[in-house]
């Protein structure tokens, strides 16, 4: 399995297909399998060269214990070091709940090496404790608990992908994530083409939909009736709409 290091934690990642590079990024306690499970990678790996990271703290990469580890702007470094050790100067950037936040994170930090961001299920604006504390009392629970935090049925491969993660690290992320700031203040400044989308039954909905008003090349889609995790599950309602965007976008 290819490997890079960055900043000392050993970041694991896949490549797949050919074409413009596209980099997918995970939800919190997944890894990259999923985009493999829900069809992604099948019916992208034809048109783009995909690259895939488990993030920091899940999957096959490592997993520090320390809040610290967790910074945004080190998963975004983490993108870069796989980016620069393939030799890719700028990507696409899809990333689904959690990895929207780091896509948002990425618009921060790094928005030069990036040609557009496809950001689902997530928003920019600080969460804080309130909203955060009851996820933590789950994870802390342990790895049995993250299933029904999820909300929906899952498959057998993804809830035993679930209990293989190490819950000292997702706690640990979750942690850091509870202080972490927002990122609403580079939604004005962002040139390039934007795709953000929400269930209308997730809970990010609102906040999701309303920051694509503050980016100049946003578009915005809805999907009727579906929980957090079922916009990512229902890859065959989301990719007619990211296709159409990347379709526009020169190859980078």
């Amino acid at each position: 399995m290819p490997y890079v290091e960055s900043e000392g934690v050993r970041i694991h990642y896949q490549v797949e297909g050919a074409g413009s590079a596209l980099v997918l990024q995970h939800g919190v306690t997944d890894s990259l399998a999923s985009w493999y499970e829900f069809g992604y990678v099948s019916a992208l790996a034809t048109d783009y060269k995909l690259i895939l990271l488990d993030a920091r703290g899940h999957g096959g990469s490592d997993k520090p214990h320390e809040p610290v580890a967790y910074e945004p702007s080190l998963f975004v470094g983490d993108i870069l070091a796989v980016l620069d050790q393939l030799h890719i100067a700028k990507a696409h950037f899809w990333g689904y709940s959690m990895g929207g936040r780091i896509g948002f994170a990425a618009a921060k930090y790094a928005p030069e090496r990036f040609s557009s961001f496809i950001i689902g299920g997530a928003h920019p604006y600080r969460e804080g404790r309130e909203a955060l504390t009851p996820w933590l009392q789950e994870l802390r629970k342990g790895a049995g608990a993250i299933a029904t935090l999820w909300e929906v049925p899952l498959s057998r491969a993804l809830q035993a992908r679930l209990l293989t993660n190490d819950m000292d690290a997702i706690v640990a992320y979750w942690r850091q994530r509870m202080e972490s700031p927002g990122f609403e203040e580079v939604l004005p400044t962002l040139p390039m083409p934007c795709l953000l989308y929400a269930g209308e039954a997730d809970g990010r909905y609102a906040n999701a939909k309303g920051c694509a008003t503050h980016i100049p090349n946003a578009t915005f889609v809805s999907l009727p009736g579906l929980k957090h995790a079922e916009g990512f599950f229902r890859s065959d309602l989301v990719l007619p709409h990211v296709t159409r965007v990347l379709g526009t976008v020169l190859a980078p």
